[in-house]
């Protein structure tokens, strides 16, 4: 008897995140307003009642693909052990991991701006979000202050606004890799383009929080 619930339980799991990915792709490649529940099933080789079933309506699917993917980044970012490194190295593992998350996973950039077209009202209505997100905050913060004990960080950064604009450097770049490309008339969307771009955030972010010694000849 046990073993038959176990059995059922499952292969409820299995199939609520065969919707979950089915729903990702469909999500992202269409958007909210785009997607729809006949294919997302289709996709998941499912019937469409358990789409109902297992997330109730539309939206709160969209919702749980959401905390998906922020809980797959951060689930990630865990993985670096940046608590364990010197302040300077965990640092810059953050900034990689940062544009080389957005560069390997472009359904996350799509989700997110997607999400924010609807003036983020599934996350609004989120009770996980924030405790999902409030520690990479907290681990910047430690970070910083290794940092400065170590006396290689300025004083006084805010570890959130350090956080978006490292977030936002990778995020504005891969959002509009292709009309920076046509206005710009320079192909970013090259292997050797985003090597460069990822160097040059990189050198930008930590020269940012680096603590600089003014020469005495120049005081």
């Amino acid at each position: 008897m046990t073993r038959t619930k176990n059995n059922r339980v499952d292969t409820a799991e299995t199939t609520r995140m065969q919707l979950l990915a089915a729903a990702q792709a469909a999500f992202s490649e269409a958007g909210l307003k785009g997607a729809r529940i006949d294919a997302i099933a289709q996709r998941a080789g499912v019937n469409k009642q358990l789409v109902y079933h297992y997330f109730g309506s539309k939206d709160a699917l969209y919702s749980a693909v959401l905390e998906k993917v922020y809980t797959e980044i951060r689930e990630s970012e865990a993985k670096l052990r940046l608590g364990t490194l010197p302040a300077e190295e965990a640092m810059r593992r953050l900034i990689e991991f940062s544009y080389d998350y957005l560069a390997e996973n472009p359904d996350f950039v799509r989700l997110l701006a997607d999400e924010n077209a609807h003036g983020g009202r599934h996350l609004n209505a989120s009770d996980t979000v924030i405790d999902l997100n409030t520690p990479v905050i907290e681990l910047i913060a430690e970070t910083l202050d290794r940092g400065v004990r170590e006396g290689i960080f300025r004083v006084g950064l805010d570890p959130l606004h350090l956080y978006l604009s490292i977030a936002g450097m990778s995020f504005f770049y891969f959002a509009n890799i292709h009309t920076i490309s046509r206005i710009f008339d320079r192909e970013f969307d090259t292997p050797e383009a985003r090597d460069e771009r990822r160097a040059h955030i990189v050198d930008f972010a930590m020269n940012a929080i680096r603590l600089r010694t003014i020469p005495a000849d120049s005081r």
